[in-house]
């Protein structure tokens, strides 16, 4: 498994629209090939983290290279992000409590 690890924070204003590509964005990347999860948290001090996971660096490769997630990129880097970081890490051990076997799609 890759997890992204996506740290930004925002220009003022931006939020409005940003929120609309990022719900377009969710859409997307759950129909993606190899998709898991994407959860986004946002702190206090105004920073947002999205939290991204794929079964494999290509698939979440072929994410990062879809064409309408290239045009957000590039709408992010002009008019949504004050800055932001991308983390991509391959997974090396995972634990869980309680039912780490629970299918996550069905919930079985």
């Amino acid at each position: 498994m890759v997890v992204t690890v996506f740290r930004s924070r925002l220009k003022s204003g931006a939020l409005p629209e940003y929120l609309q590509w990022a719900s377009r964005m969710a859409e997307l990347a759950g129909k993606m090939p190899g998709y898991i999860s994407h959860k986004g948290f946002v702190a206090d001090d105004g920073e947002r983290v999205t939290l991204v996971e794929f079964e494999s660096e290509e698939l979440q490769r072929a994410w990062a290279r879809h064409p309408e997630h290239l045009e957000a990129q590039r709408k992010g880097r002009k008019d949504f992000y004050s800055e932001f970081r991308i983390q991509v890490c391959a997974v090396q051990r995972q634990h869980g409590y309680p039912g780490e076997a629970v299918n996550r799609a069905t919930g079985v």
